[in-house]
């Protein structure tokens, strides 16, 4: 958007253009509505001062302080039992919540009544009737209540009254929390809050008693069922020390010891048993004795056949003797080992069960050892944290403490009257340039010359202002008496632009016309057919609107029998016997009411002729025709004359139809002059700001007092 310091006149262009604003010409519309804008204001300090020092109810508003109390760890070490609050977002929030809680104010209710107090209580109130249509038609007829239930829906809406009214704001960055009551007492509003800090630290050491009341019931109930699984796991190890021939850890390692010792020997015995059945299989074999010694691997044996190899006398029998003695030695041997390693092996078995069996006690054992000493500890555990509880139950402390009473108030919060002023005359302000921006916004009509300059591209060429004539005849006479007038200059300007509008050759044939009726053409047209006569020049006035033929209208004593301008054009009269010398205005041909359609009376040839007769007879014909956009006259007579000029009512005639004016004869290729905007209201164009000193607004312009004569009015 672009910001326009343009000096524009034209102030509706301010708000032609979407991407940009006027931001002098928005300046000049909010000066002309300053009326409006000041009535506005005024109403609106008005109302408000009515409301703040009539209607409004003072409000007083109490503050009780109350600071959370953040702890690390309680005493005694009760962390996990009753531990105190964080000093994080979620604890603040949550304490704040607690703060405005239905439970917290319905203790603020009962201990101070308010039930009974018609300021919180709706239904001790009387109902006003609209109220009550309100109630009937909203949530129709209530069904019956029984007194507890009608007196718990009066405590409930008590509650959510109180609710209304209290406000609980914690202090940013700070654990520091304000409860602040409004009411229209000053010292109801200091009591309620402090009733509610109070029960709020209540609150917190009630709920700390009752979580150590609860916790010292939980500890006693689970102490004592754990001292009695303590003692239960205890008597278990008893009974079974008593029940088995337990032994320690040391002997159990020496039976092992013991063990592998005995499966040691065990091996070795069996191997000897082995090699002892393995020599007496050799000496089976072997049928020779010397082989058979030989086998034996003996070293007796051995020398004897050696011996016997020799031819030793007596060796050979030697060798027999010696080794059946061998043989039997050998079995002999060989059954007592056998005998060994049996008592070895059951020896073994024997000590292994014994083994695998203290072991399994053993590992019992240490199990309900185990057990008893988990019992123990856990016992010992919680009758130590039984004995803390206990001892917590006579120092309880709140998480929050007061760190102000609410102070009762000298003077009311609410309404604050210089504000609700202040606010007020702001709102009126606005209210009043929204009014004004909005009408000017929305107006759809011309009010300057630059503005219809802008609209049409035609020149305007004169601005004729309002004359406050009752009678149209009046007029007429005023510009005759007053011939220095503002109005009179205009019509000098008009004519001064209609006859230089054309450079080749000053217009002799002139179409007086407008858009609609009403907008002063016929009134300009004898204007200025009385300036023009007033130059000498010999002028002829031709009444084109012969279907309300009101040009009559502006004098007296007109002949009965005037022809009128359709028997001049049917050929029953000519044109100069047809006219009506009027002193001062030149010649006039009024019109009369005919029976044909007037558009075709002024299509035909004889119109046309009866203009190129007044042509060779007048210097300047003025027709007066009825308005563009009611009937096509205009349009069919403009085609006749030199020039058309298109009068526009000030302040009237929206710029909608001025375009389809033009538009309408635009089509049909008529030469316009310009346009004259005529009954121009000094007074309203000085209340829209034009006007004054400003130049380009015509005779009426302040300055013009020095030149033109007034009407003294």
């Amino acid at each position: 958007m672009t910001l326009n310091l343009k000096d524009s006149r034209s102030d509706p262009g301010a708000f032609s253009d979407p991407d940009s604003v006027d931001l002098l010409a928005l300046a000049r519309t909010l000066w002309r509505g300053r009326l409006v804008i000041l009535a506005m204001t005024t109403a609106a300090i008005l109302a408000g001062g009515v409301y703040a020092f009539v209607v409004a109810t003072p409000v007083y508003r109490a503050t009780s302080v109350v600071m959370l109390e953040t702890r690390e760890g309680s005493v005694a070490g009760l962390d996990s039992v009753l531990g105190g609050l964080a000093a994080d977002t979620s604890a603040v929030n949550t304490e704040v919540e607690v703060l405005r809680g239905r439970t917290l104010m319905g203790r603020v209710v009962d201990e101070l009544g308010l039930v009974g107090d018609a300021e919180f209580n709706a239904a001790l109130r009387p109902v006003d009737l609209v109220a009550g249509l309100r109630a009937t038609i909203m949530g129709g007829v209530a069904a019956p209540q029984s007194p507890e239930e009608e007196a718990a829906t009066n405590r409930a809406a008590t509650i959510s009254a109180l609710l209304e009214s209290v406000a609980v704001r914690n202090v940013p960055n700070s654990l520091v929390f304000q409860i602040t009551v409004q009411s229209p007492s000053a010292g109801k509003a200091a009591s309620i809050a402090d009733t509610i800090a109070r029960l709020y630290i209540d609150d917190q050491l009630k709920v700390r008693f009752d979580a150590t009341e609860v916790a010292t019931a939980w500890l006693a109930t689970r102490v004592a069922e754990l001292r009695v699984a303590f003692e239960n796991a205890d008597a278990r190890v008893r009974d079974f020390r008593n029940a088995t021939s337990l032994i320690d850890a040391e002997t159990l390692a020496g039976m092992d010891r013991q063990l592998k010792e005995t499966r040691r020997r065990l091996q070795q015995i069996s191997e000897q048993v082995v090699a002892k059945e393995d020599v007496l299989a050799r000496m089976a074999a072997l049928r020779d004795p010397v082989d058979r010694a030989a086998a034996t691997g003996d070293e007796a044996l051995m020398r004897l056949v050696g011996r016997v190899r020799s031819g030793e006398a007596g060796a050979e029998a030697q060798l027999l003797t010696d080794l059946g003695r061998f043989q039997v030695q050998t079995q002999q041997d060989r059954d007592r080992l056998a005998l060994q390693v049996q008592s070895l092996g059951e020896a073994e078995k024997s000590l292994s069960a014994d083994i695998e069996r203290q072991s399994q006690d053993l590992a019992e054992l240490e199990i309900l050892e185990r057990e008893s000493e988990a019992s123990r500890v856990l016992y010992e555990h919680f009758q130590t944290r039984l004995n803390e509880t206990s001892a917590q139950q006579g120092i309880q402390k709140a998480d929050s403490r007061i760190l102000s009473d609410a102070v009762v108030p000298s003077a009311p919060s609410a309404p604050r009257k210089s504000l609700v002023l202040a606010m007020a005359a702001l709102l009126g302000l606005m209210l009043g340039a929204a009014i004004v921006l909005l009408r000017e916004t929305m107006a759809n009509r011309i009010r300057t010359s630059r503005e219809l300059e802008e609209l049409t591209g035609r020149a305007v060429l004169a601005q004729v202002p309002l004359i406050r004539e009752k009678t149209r005849k009046g007029v007429l006479a005023y510009l005759v008496n007053k011939p220095t007038s503002a109005m009179a200059e205009a019509v000098r300007n008009l004519r001064t632009g209609i006859l230089l509008s054309s450079v080749d050759r000053s217009p002799r044939v002139i179409v007086m016309t407008s858009a609609l009726p009403g907008e002063g053409k016929t009134t300009t047209t004898l204007a200025l057919a009385q300036n023009l006569t007033a130059m000498g020049r010999k002028v002829l006035v031709i009444e084109g609107d012969v279907r309300i033929c009101s040009l009559g209208l502006y004098f007296d004593d007109l002949p009965a029998d005037y022809p009128g301008v359709a028997a001049v054009i049917n050929g029953d009269h000519g044109l100069a016997e047809a006219v009506v010398p009027i002193a001062g205005y030149g010649d006039l041909l009024f019109g009369r009411k005919v029976a044909v359609n007037a558009a075709d009376l002024f299509s035909s040839q004889r119109f046309a002729a009866l203009i190129e007769e007044a042509r060779a007879s007048y210097d300047i014909v003025l027709i007066d025709t009825p308005p563009v956009l009611v009937v096509p006259d205009a349009r069919v007579i403009a085609q006749q004359a030199d020039t058309v000029v298109l009068s526009v009512h000030w302040d009237s005639t929206s710029r909608t139809q001025i375009q389809e004016a033009l538009h309408q004869l635009e089509m049909v290729n008529i030469r316009i002059a310009g346009i004259s905007l005529n009954r121009v209201d000094p007074t309203g164009m000085r209340k829209y700001g034009y006007g004054g000193k400003h130049a380009g607004y015509g005779g009426y312009a302040s300055y013009g007092s020095k030149y033109m004569e007034t009407d003294g009015r």
